[in-house]
């Protein structure tokens, strides 16, 4: 995991060989559904002490990247690089514009076998063609 700004990027390494493990696509979709229960218990204490309430966005994306330490001995960064994740940021911005605090690429969605709700076909910034997006049916 890494701090970026006010931004965090995690990766779940799809590795596994043992079937009786949940793969990393569903861990990350997991892990997605229950920062959004988190936020709504926060957001619900928030709402008591009439504060405003506090939102987020994820984007899901599967694929090859490019990872590891970037830097000079004193002072090293991890980092991935790759199309994948410049599509992943893309497909995070547009979660203001879908009003879906989850996004999921088709190619994300294809490895899992939870049931999500397609928001339609997509352009992307600075990514060719369309790309059919979807979100978990519970925040549409």
């Amino acid at each position: 995991m890494k701090f970026i700004g006010d931004a965090v990027l995690a990766i779940f390494p799809i590795e596994r060989t043992d079937e009786s493990q949940p793969g990393a696509c569903s861990t990350a979709l997991a892990a997605a559904s229950d920062a959004l229960e988190r936020l709504a218990s926060v957001n619900r204490e928030r709402s008591g002490k009439g504060e405003i309430p506090l939102a987020f966005g994820v984007a899901l994306h599967r694929g090859d990247i490019t990872y590891g330490n970037v830097g000079t001995e004193k002072r090293l960064d991890f980092t991935v690089i790759g199309p994948v994740v410049n599509e992943a940021a893309r497909i995070e911005s547009m979660c203001k514009i879908l009003n879906s605090p989850v996004l999921v690429s088709s190619y994300f969605a294809q490895s899992v076998a939870s049931k999500l709700q397609s928001l339609g076909e997509h352009t992307l910034q600075g990514v060719r063609g369309k790309q059919e997006i979807f979100t978990l049916p519970q925040t549409i």
